[in-house]
């Protein structure tokens, strides 16, 4: 066991009244900052436009940069296709493909060649300047 060195002690601050102080006084001034902000808020409201409406999208929205290749994807193809929906078709396609790329090293048992590394190296990058286009297409449309 240790024994208390009272040089130490008598510089020390005990944790118990002086934290709790120091805390509670933190607290309070969150909150009334927050009732602050709540008061300016009812005083001088924001104004608001009209309603959405769920039905009618504006020309102009577009989906973030890491996400126009999807949505391109979704625009290019048609909205039928054999009886299924397009938007079906192209949400389906996407997530299978993702799965199948998680998935393939799991199912793939063969010997490691060069000619194989190769494939791999030519399909990631034909995957990966397919989706700069896509990216790009969708930025420009």
């Amino acid at each position: 066991m240790t024994t208390p060195h009272p040089e130490t002690e008598k510089d020390s601050i005990p944790f118990y009244p002086d934290h709790v102080k120091t805390e509670f006084f933190v607290v309070v001034g969150i909150v009334v900052l927050a009732i602050i902000v709540g008061i300016l808020g009812l005083l001088s409201p924001v104004g608001l436009q009209a309603p959405a409406d769920p039905l009618n999208t504006p020309l102009h929205v577009k989906p973030e940069w890491y996400f126009l290749f999807l949505y391109q994807i979704l625009k290019i193809i048609p909205p039928n296709i054999l009886g299924i929906e397009g938007t079906a078709l192209g949400v389906v396609s996407v997530i299978v493909a993702l799965i199948i790329v998680m998935l393939w090293p799991f199912f793939d048992k063969k010997e490691d060649t060069k000619k194989a590394m190769w494939i791999r190296v030519a399909v990631t990058i034909l995957g990966l300047i397919l989706v700069i286009a896509l990216t790009i297409w969708g930025e420009v449309s």
